[in-house]
């Protein structure tokens, strides 16, 4: 019991003697820390199943690119390339942000996108950040997508087949695109899925929005893929992110899979950052979604 306290007391005494440089060498260790998961991007895998997935889909793999906010991960964006080349995708999703309004550098983007459709077919949908491009800038951004090969969905669908069978992909324009933006509600989110949509046709969304996961289910669509929330930007240990755009405080959408039966909402941490640079035990990510088909029981 007496060495316990003298081991203790000693330990006490040396934490006394040398706070500041105790303080100084956790400082150092956080700061790297930061540095490390801000710039490291995280490839993360998910497996969805879904009794009403065409047989034809079973395993198909899906890259979701989110918030890219026009980043540099390394000369040429190649390491984030060849971590999507990695994951041989069947498509590639963009749900948004794809540039940043605050810095933008549309060349960025569109050298990345012209990367990524030489790996698999690519979709994309706006965000909150092309919404406040000029008018010029947003067409030159349209224009160079079309260019590179991308498929850009604002308020449309496309079907893909695959041997006789079919999926809806339907893309959802950011609300940030009308200029009654308090008259556009839920309600007016689903209407429009709805306008795209069929029964006994296996639906996925695009729409930057996570926020809107309601009327994303009341839609009866199957997955919706989304970004926005950043993640949180701050993530705690056992309670998740901190604030997210349109959600405010601890938001209830901020990264992950949220299912409910045959519905399901992804939402990406996203690649980039705009307003706050730095993220908090919050790694960069892209998202990997393999659809599976569950045959009931």
């Amino acid at each position: 019991m007496k060495r316990a306290e003298k081991g203790s007391k000693k330990i006490k005494e040396v934490v006394k003697r040398y706070k500041k440089e105790i303080a100084v060498i956790l400082a150092l260790i956080f700061t790297i820390w930061m540095l490390v998961t801000n710039l490291r991007v995280e490839v993360n895998e998910t497996r969805v199943f879904y009794e009403s997935l065409p047989a034809a889909f079973d395993g198909f793999r899906m890259v979701q690119i989110s918030d890219f906010h026009n980043a540099k991960f390394g000369k040429g964006n190649q390491g984030l390339v060849q971590k999507v080349k990695s994951a041989a995708p069947d498509i590639i999703v963009i749900t948004g942000d794809f540039i940043d309004s605050r810095r933008t550098d549309i060349a960025v983007s569109l050298a990345f996108a012209k990367e990524l459709t030489e790996i698999a077919p690519c979709y994309y949908v706006t965000g909150n950040h092309e919404s406040r491009l000029k008018e010029e800038e947003l067409g030159k951004l349209e224009q160079g997508l079309l260019a590179a090969g991308v498929v850009v969905l604002r308020d449309k669908k496309v079907l893909i087949e695959k041997n006789g069978e079919q999926m809806a992909l339907v893309g959802i324009e950011d609300p940030d695109f009308s200029k009654d933006w308090n008259e556009i509600t839920a309600n007016v989110m689903r209407e429009k899925i709805d306008a795209l949509t069929e029964e006994d046709c296996f639906t996925i969304v695009l729409s930057h929005r996570p926020e809107y996961y309601e009327a994303y289910k009341d839609a009866k669509v199957n997955l919706v893929l989304a970004g926005h929330a950043h993640g949180g930007q701050i993530r705690l240990p056992f309670v998740g992110g901190v604030i997210a755009p349109h959600q405010g405080l601890f938001p209830k959408y901020d990264a992950g899979l949220y299912r409910e039966d045959e519905f399901a909402l992804m939402v990406s941490r996203g690649i980039g950052n705009s307003l706050c640079p730095v993220r908090v035990n919050n790694p960069p990510e892209i998202v990997v979604l393999e659809l599976h088909r569950e045959v009931a029981e």
